[in-house]
């Protein structure tokens, strides 16, 4: 045994115990002892648990992207559905309100043709203009169709008619008027459509 491992003799006032354990620890931290392979294997089970670690920590910053992700996702959505109810939720009164602006409009219309007095016209012409901004104001526009070029997307065409001085495939007539909510087809115009003069 080297002069470094032998056992060092017993201090004054040094219980056995004491000397004992100072043996055990000299034994451990001897070079090539059993110190160095404890060492290893702490070094090894810290490595190990590091690796665990960073593992762990990868899946729960993962989860945390994931979970990020579907919480943008779900407050985007709410915030279209609450866009959508702000912008379209009028859209059942609006289509109930455009069939009084039909009668009003047919209304006016009889009442030209029968030369109702000035005052019973113009209350009709004011009323009329009256809920045409109020629908503006909630987003309802009408659809321009008349001389335009016929839209299915816009457009319900009711016939085919001949009309020499309209080009085919336009709008020669507004039967009804069709309407937009914003983007949306709140109700399309109902047209009669010039036919090519060849189909005749």
């Amino acid at each position: 045994m080297s002069e470094a491992n032998e056992p060092r003799d017993r201090r004054p006032h040094e219980s056995d115990d004491e000397y004992a354990k100072t043996q055990v620890l000299d034994r451990e931290q001897a070079p090539g002892g059993a110190g160095e392979a404890a060492e290893a294997d702490d070094a090894a089970g810290l490595r190990a648990e590091i690796e665990t670690l960073q593992e762990k920590l990868q899946s729960q910053e993962a989860d945390h992207l994931r979970l990020a992700a579907e919480l943008d996702n779900t407050r985007k959505r709410a915030a279209r559905e609450v866009d959508n109810a702000r912008r379209y939720g009028v859209e059942r009164l609006a289509g109930e309100l455009l069939e009084v602006v039909d009668s009003l409009e047919m209304g006016l219309d009889a009442a030209r043709s029968q030369d109702a007095p000035k005052a019973l016209l113009e209350g009709k012409e004011a009323t009329l203009r009256k809920l045409l901004a109020i629908l503006d104001k909630f987003g309802v526009k009408r659809i321009e169709a008349d001389g335009k070029r016929f839209d299915p997307q816009f457009h319900e065409a009711m016939s085919m008619v001949q009309a020499p001085d309209a080009e085919p495939g336009t709008v020669t007539m507004v039967v009804q008027s069709g309407y937009l909510l914003h983007e949306r087809l709140l109700r399309p115009a109902r047209v009669m459509v010039a036919a090519d003069p060849a189909d005749g």
